[in-house]
């Protein structure tokens, strides 16, 4: 059960990471052309996304809260055991960005709310990175803890 869920969650990240990065590069660096693949991918409407975004990042947070039991009960001990410890701190710093993400939300939804106002252009911009860092570190930290024992186990 928790592996059929830890896949179902890291789908579900894998959705987040794309749409949220998708919004930042159309936040942080607006396209002028449609002249090149970078410029298509930088030119989408990045006030589509905010919903889905939220919604993908709330549904991702309650799985990972659901399958924590079992990285507090199987994967800890093992770290602590092995004397990994800068791993197990980088899942204690995931924890907390997310937690810090998840309070950010509803700014987030606030200055990407339609129509959009010109002059939260930067807000956006900014909200929108920290919320993609905290994203792409949660995932990569997260998929690297997944499989730990098989990089270090004995």
């Amino acid at each position: 059960m928790f592996t059929t869920l830890l896949i179902i969650h890291g789908l579900i990240a894998v959705a987040l990471l794309g749409s949220i990065t998708h919004q930042t590069a159309a936040a942080c660096w607006p396209a002028t052309s449609k002249a090149s693949f970078i410029s298509s991918f930088r030119s989408v409407a990045g006030a589509r996304y905010t919903v889905t975004n939220i919604i993908l990042y709330i549904v991702t947070g309650v799985l990972g809260g659901v399958i924590y039991t079992s990285y507090r009960t199987a994967v800890r001990p093992y770290l602590e055991s092995a004397q990994l410890w800068a791993f197990n701190g980088s899942f204690e710093v995931k924890e907390q960005f997310a937690a810090i993400g998840l309070g950010m939300l509803p700014l987030y939804w606030l200055v990407w709310r339609t129509p959009l106002d010109t002059k939260l252009a930067g807000a956006r911009a900014a909200i929108t990175g920290i919320l993609c860092f905290i994203v792409w570190y949660s995932f990569l930290v997260g998929h690297v803890l997944n499989n730990i024992r098989g990089l270090f186990g004995r």
